[in-house]
């Protein structure tokens, strides 16, 4: 449920897909579904700009907001830009690029989204190892969104998966109780909060879309790659 509980699980062997939806890997499966080459996750923004000497779009966001001097910000919008087909974006968020790179010591980590998550459930089944279902939350806490989505991939799996933790009992509750109206219920998350005083209600409620795209973004040597 949080990059501070990722410690807490045992990775080798097991594919874990990372999740962010209020944007990160929202913004990664949009980007891929809009065909660019590649993404590098980076955790420091210094890291990040410097990859623009190298022929990268360089991508930040902190707090919610896109950083002065970066080219994309957070928004999956940004990503359906024409100019970004076929080319390298560097990206370095608050939350998701650091889940990303906790979850290093797995054999497959995947980018999820509700956006893909039809696509990330059969590649899971697809891979047939265990699952960890990584959520980025926020500055280390628990989040709605997050959690809701793993609810809503363990109801993908349910019948080739069993549950292994009440973590995922939890979050599979979540989604049962929310499913009929997730935006109503995101709204009133603290992080969709935050995100309402940028006035981006409408990046709140795309992130909210199922199964729009038929990519499956993963980290290789790396870089995302789809």
């Amino acid at each position: 449920m949080s990059p501070e509980l990722i410690h807490l699980f045992e990775l080798e062997g097991k594919t874990v897909v990372v999740v962010d939806i209020l944007r990160a890997t929202s913004c990664m499966t949009t980007a891929f579904a809009y065909n660019i080459q590649s993404m590098k996750p980076v955790a420091s923004l210094d890291e990040c700009k410097a990859l623009k000497q190298e022929g990268y779009f360089i991508a930040a966001e902190r707090g919610g907001e896109k950083v002065k001097g970066f080219d994309i910000g957070n928004s999956p919008f940004s990503y359906m830009e024409p100019t970004l087909k076929g080319e390298k974006v560097a990206v370095t968020t608050t939350n998701g690029t650091l889940a990303i790179t906790k979850s290093m010591a797995a054999s497959h980590i995947l980018i999820g989204s509700f956006l893909n998550i039809k696509a990330i459930a059969e590649k899971v089944k697809e891979l047939d190892q265990d699952l960890i279902i990584h959520c980025a939350g926020w500055k280390g806490s628990v989040n709605a969104e997050d959690t809701l989505f793993a609810g809503a991939l363990i109801e993908l799996l349910i019948g080739d998966y069993e549950m292994g933790s009440d973590d995922a009992t939890v979050a599979y509750a979540l989604y049962q109780q929310h499913k009929g109206d997730m935006l109503a219920y995101v709204s009133q998350s603290s992080h969709a909060q935050r995100l309402k005083a940028f006035g981006i209600m409408k990046d709140i409620e795309f992130c909210l879309e199922s199964d729009m795209y038929d990519v499956v973004p993963y980290l290789k040597d790396g870089s995302i790659v789809s």
